[in-house]
Order: structure tokens, then sequence, then C-alpha cells
């Protein structure tokens, strides 16, 4: 009689896995709150959604040119959510108490990100200057907390428990 076992140990991902896979979910997590709370809120569609983050290249025309500027945008955001998962994944790696303490490190982490794009990248990018107001600042903080930052630090510990 043969039997098939299960090979003894899984394979651990991968850094660059771990970064893409942390980054596409905190970014996908965090559109998808966008699109929920600014369609109910405003009636605004993801597809102006993703043209406002275009905007950061290309101004005010980024919501003249369809879906070629959301696509911008959308790729945009994933990439930044992916640089940013890349710099807690290095942060991560050389101070191992994030991993141990990852639920302050990733709600810090997320107000982080919050302060640093609406605060630096997006005053020093091309998009139109919004008026701010308190509900969705506050909305867009909770997302960062728990849709950017959290993912993110979970995700990264995962990766460094794996690899001991």
């Amino acid at each position: 009689m043969s039997s098939i076992t299960a090979p003894s140990s899984v394979r651990a991902p991968s850094p660059l896995g771990t970064i893409l896979i942390a980054g596409s979910i905190a970014a996908a997590l965090d559109l998808l709150f966008a699109f929920v709370f600014y369609g109910i809120r405003n009636g605004i569609a993801p597809e102006r959604i993703l043209q406002t983050i275009g905007s950061g290249l290309f101004g005010k025309d980024s919501f003249a040119m369809g879906w070629e500027s959301a696509a911008v945008g959308l790729v945009c955001h994933f990439a930044i959510l992916i640089v940013a998962a890349a710099l807690y994944f290095y942060a991560a790696g050389r101070m191992r108490w994030m991993n141990r303490q990852a639920l302050i490190c990733g709600l810090a982490f997320g107000v982080a990100v919050y302060v640093v794009m609406n605060f630096v990248v997006v005053p020093l990018s091309a998009a139109p200057k919004f008026q701010r107001s308190l509900v969705p600042a506050i909305g867009e903080m909770c997302s960062h907390l728990f849709f950017v930052g959290l993912p993110i630090a979970f995700l990264v510990r995962r990766y460094w428990q794996a690899r001991g």
C-alpha cells in the first residue's frame, strides 16, 4: 500500500511577493472604501475618483480625459501603496519589534501614509486644490488606519514570522 504525503514545510512567501500582495490589498481596500464612501455620500462614480487620483499628474485636464486618466490614477494608487508596503517591509526587517507590535505599528503607519499623502505628496502634485471637510477627512483617516496600515503590517509580520 502506498500513500502520498504532503511536504512537511510550506514554502515561505518571497519578499517581493509579500510587498506586492500587501500593497495591492491595501490599495484595493482603500479604493473600495473611496468608491463606497464617496459613491453613497456624494454620488461620485469610481471613474471620477480615479480621475481625481490621476489629477496628481494631469491637473484639471484629468477630468476631461475619461478612462485614460482614470487608468493612470488606478496604476498610481497601486504603485504608491506598493512602495509604502516596501518601506514598511524593510523597516520591519530591521526593527523586528514592529512585527511583535503589528497592531500599533500598522495603525501608526496608516496615520503616517495619510499625513504624507495629504500634506506632502498631494500639495506638491498637479492635483487641483479641493476644500477639505471634517467628515471625509475622518473617513479617509479611518481607511488609512484599517485598510492601509493594518493589512500591510499584518502581512509583513506574517512574512517575517515564516522566516523565523
